[in-house]
């Protein structure tokens, strides 16, 4: 089942994702390739190679690096949540613009959700898992 969502007033395709604690707000619309993240060009941002590439390789599989412009709202989590969390959105909001692009982003796994999160403090430990170091004396 494909969910389109569009914005109501100008048309632009939107996403959402997730990753970790992190969540990246996508709009993608008709344009050159301009790539903004939270008021910023993506290299200035997304300083790290490594995470650029991760979400430049949604535009690629879509062939669509020069024909529409993005535009990221993200926030909570670091920066590699972050960049996981925009591809996924990206992937997304692409999907809203061109139907036909969800085989190939579901090739990709661009639109599979990474479901691993911090795992919550528990009572009577000093961590999620780790005990009080035991005293004989």
């Amino acid at each position: 089942m494909i969910v389109v969502k569009k914005d109501k007033i100008n048309g632009d395709a939107l996403g959402t994702g997730r990753r970790k604690s992190s969540v990246a707000r996508v709009r993608v619309r008709p344009g050159s390739g301009k790539f903004m993240v939270n008021g910023k060009e993506i290299e200035q941002y997304f300083v790290n190679d490594q995470h650029r590439t991760a979400i430049m390789q949604t535009l690629e599989a879509a062939e669509h690096t020069e024909k529409v412009d993005v535009i990221v709202r993200v926030n909570g989590g670091g920066m590699t949540g972050q960049s996981g969390a925009v591809r996924m959105g990206l992937a997304r909001a692409l999907v809203s613009h061109d139907e036909a692009l969800h085989d190939p982003m579901r090739e990709g796994s661009f639109l599979t959700r990474d479901s691993r999160m911090k795992e919550r403090k528990k009572p009577g430990l000093r961590g999620a898992r780790r005990g009080v170091q035991f005293s004989k004396r």
